[in-house]
């Protein structure tokens, strides 16, 4: 009993946390619902980058590539080797699943360096990456433990509830509080980082003449791109686990 209890008390944060706010937010009414509106205009813009992109570098396909074809096969094979090595020989049906997660939290990422948001005014709050927002990287560590659960099972069955009881079953309360922590540190990792570098931005620009924060912008891109890699190796990593029945 005192597991489950612990086990809904951390759903409950996770579904609190989705809660926090930094600064103001435009709302929108959907169904009954209120959702952060200018989190989906960015998560459409960067949707539409990703789409428009994909079908410029596909085509007129090539024989030899060359120009965006030759940089989309290139981001394809790293995606495919990070999932080989991670997922294993298996690796192949969660390649778009993991190259989907990158690619998205990379120009999401990007996106809030390069691209001037703050010119477009709304109503109440101001337009910014979508990862800097906690619903969104919630929404994905969220997406992470349901795919690893769905490898799990997929793979092993019932069987997959035993590692649950692995190396000993003292360990049993860790073990599934284990998988409810995961997506807590996957969304907290992603929203702390892209948080603290925009903010740290927006302090230069105010104190210092415009080109002092240069090198810390490309500094950050550097890391949201690292963000990027972590998030989705990580998500593979746990799926792979998952598969394999080990730690």
């Amino acid at each position: 009993m005192n597991v489950l209890s612990c086990s809904i008390n951390t759903l409950k944060g996770l579904y609190d946390i989705s809660g926090v706010e930094v600064g103001q937010h435009f709302y929108w009414k959907i169904g009954g619902f209120q959702v952060h509106g200018q989190v989906l205009i960015t998560s459409w813009v960067v949707i539409a980058i990703l789409l428009g992109s994909a079908t410029i570098a596909v085509r007129n396909p090539q024989t030899i590539p060359t120009g965006s074809q030759n940089l989309f096969e290139y981001v394809l094979e790293f995606i495919r080797d990070v999932s080989k090595t991670q997922i294993g020989e298996e690796y192949g049906p969660w390649v778009p699943f993991i190259g989907t997660l990158f690619l998205f939290i990379f120009v999401s990422n990007w996106s809030g360096a390069l691209l001037p948001w703050k010119i477009i005014q709304l109503p109440h709050g101001e337009l910014a990456a979508p990862t800097n927002d906690i619903n969104t990287t919630v929404a994905l560590a969220l997406l992470t433990s349901v795919a690893y659960f769905y490898a799990g099972l997929s793979k092993r069955g019932l069987g997959y509830f035993g590692k649950y009881i692995q190396p000993t079953p003292i360990l049993l309360p860790i073990n599934i509080l284990e998988d409810f922590t995961k997506p807590l540190s996957l969304s907290f990792r992603l929203f702390g980082n892209i948080l603290a570098d925009e903010l740290v931005v927006v302090v230069l620009v105010s104190l210092v003449p415009s080109v002092v924060p240069i090198p810390v912008m490309f500094l950050g891109l550097f890391t949201s791109g690292i963000q990027a890699l972590i998030f989705a190796t990580l998500a593979a990593a746990y799926i792979g686990e998952s598969m394999e029945g080990h730690h």
